[in-house]
């Protein structure tokens, strides 16, 4: 359970690092069509917008980190609700999926 809980914080980690990298992919592509349609003084807006997204992205993984402690936490003081939690999402999950 505990190593479930890991991977899901990992994973949210990881959705939260991709979101930071479109992010950053979109300010790039937004500084080439600046160049191309605004003119000058548009390397220093984009630069910011780009360390704006750079800590969107921070924020992000901090906040993943967090959920994953949480998690983790929860499991540790109350071990029997969380497992039994866990079997009902599966039981609905696996109900959903089958039909």
């Amino acid at each position: 359970m505990k190593n479930a809980i890991g991977g899901l914080s990992d994973q949210i980690a990881d959705a939260a690092s991709d979101i930071g990298s479109a992010a950053q992919e979109q300010a790039k592509q937004g500084l080439k069509y600046a160049r191309r349609y605004a003119g000058a003084n548009v390397d220093s807006v984009v630069a910011g917008a780009s360390d704006q997204a750079g800590a969107v992205a921070s924020a992000a993984q901090q906040q993943a980190s967090s959920i994953g402690e949480t998690l983790q936490d929860t499991v540790r003081e109350r071990p029997l609700p969380t497992v039994a939690l866990a079997l009902g999402l599966g039981f609905l999950l696996g109900l959903t999926l089958r039909r």
